[in-house]
């Protein structure tokens, strides 16, 4: 029996507050990427935002686009093609030069003067940031304020302790008129401890709601047999979109 259905219209799971003392080093983080334990990452970038590309973009050229905890995402080259301007921020060195290796681009690093023993890598072509630090220290930055956020891998990763933190820094970096699209996933949090974590429909309107409407998108059932050591026989990915009240 089909059962897709009833599975993506299904009630949010009531144990919400199972994984809240959950927490991952940025060590533990960067190990991930040297055992080449990064299962998250998406090498022909991410269905879901192909497909909600034009309503994320609304037509508009020269954009700023802003990817928290962006790994080496092939999304960032989609949009600077398309001649936007991308700033991410990464705690993996080794993710921020994979990217630029993978996609063929030339580019350069310097410190960033504001957070001791960080630094930038920059596209030789100028049009892509990314910052090798801890993304709550990236406001010493001065980065700017940002017209889109593709948030995907992100709040699913941070320790749910963080969340108010990370979600503050979020709505410090939009500018009037933004879109923030949000991927976050839906499992029983009971049967896996995380990450990803569990990131429930009123979490994100305790997160965001005081300054942005929301708007689900889209659920779609991605569970694969590699789940099930997670302990879990369901997994579905829903995406948000964030705009201003």
């Amino acid at each position: 029996m089909d059962n897709t259905g009833t599975l993506l219209d299904m009630k949010e799971y009531p144990d919400t507050d199972v994984q809240k003392n959950q927490v991952l080093t940025l060590e533990e983080w960067q190990e991930k990427w040297v055992d080449h334990q990064i299962g998250f990452h998406k090498e022909q970038g991410h269905e879901l935002l192909k497909k909600h590309l034009d309503t994320f973009l609304k037509g508009k050229s020269g954009l700023r686009v802003f990817f928290p905890l962006c790994g080496k995402a092939v999304e960032m080259k989609w949009f600077a093609d398309r001649g936007h301007s991308v700033v991410g921020v990464e705690i993996s060195e080794l993710g921020i030069r994979e990217f630029f290796t993978e996609q063929n681009l030339s580019y350069s690093e310097e410190p960033i003067m504001e957070i001791p023993g960080a630094k930038v890598f920059k596209s030789s072509s100028g049009n892509i940031s990314l910052y090798c630090c801890n993304l709550f220290d990236l406001p010493r930055a001065n980065i700017g304020k940002f017209d889109r956020i593709w948030d995907r891998g992100a709040l699913v990763a941070i320790n749910p302790c963080d969340r108010q933190r990370y979600a503050d820094i979020m709505l410090s970096l939009i500018r009037k008129g933004f879109q923030y699209l949000l991927c976050v996933l839906s499992y029983d949090p009971t049967k896996h401890s995380g990450p990803p974590f569990y990131v429930p429909d009123a979490e994100i309107k305790r997160l965001f709601g005081s300054v942005c409407n929301s708007q689900c998108l889209e659920k779609v059932d991605i569970f694969e047999e590699r789940y099930k050591r997670w302990g879990i026989d369901c997994l579905v990915e829903k995406l948000y979109l964030l705009t201003e009240k």
